[in-house]
């Protein structure tokens, strides 16, 4: 596929992937599966439970994630990845070692510069 930048598509993949928490959230539904929600407050530290929840809602409405109510008491939800949003793994995983590298360029960088 022909990439033009004035066709410039990375703000709709931003959209979506922006964000302190939602890369954290994808990253742990990819590698860890299905997720009761309680489970998931627990695996992204830091985190509130509005929070979770609105970034939840955000990518359960672009088709990234899904959301599974189980009628008992007390209630249980279950988020998992979509196949839609696995396509996503990928990018997850060059992104994330994108940044490791970049944090180590950053630091080899700043001790270059000390010196």
């Amino acid at each position: 596929m022909e990439m033009k930048p004035e066709l410039c598509n990375v703000d709709d993949a931003l959209n979506i992937l922006v964000g302190k928490w939602k890369p954290i959230i994808l990253l742990t539904l990819l590698k860890e599966g299905t997720k009761r929600f309680s489970d998931l407050k627990r695996s992204v530290p830091g985190i509130t439970q509005k929070m979770l929840t609105n970034q939840l809602r955000d990518l359960e409405q672009e088709d990234i994630i899904t959301r599974k109510v189980y009628l008992q008491v007390p209630p249980k939800v279950e988020y998992s990845m979509t196949e839609y949003g696995k396509t996503l793994e990928p990018i997850l995983v060059a992104m994330h070692e994108w940044g490791t590298a970049h944090s180590v360029h950053k630091m080899q960088k700043m001790s270059q510069e000390s010196r």
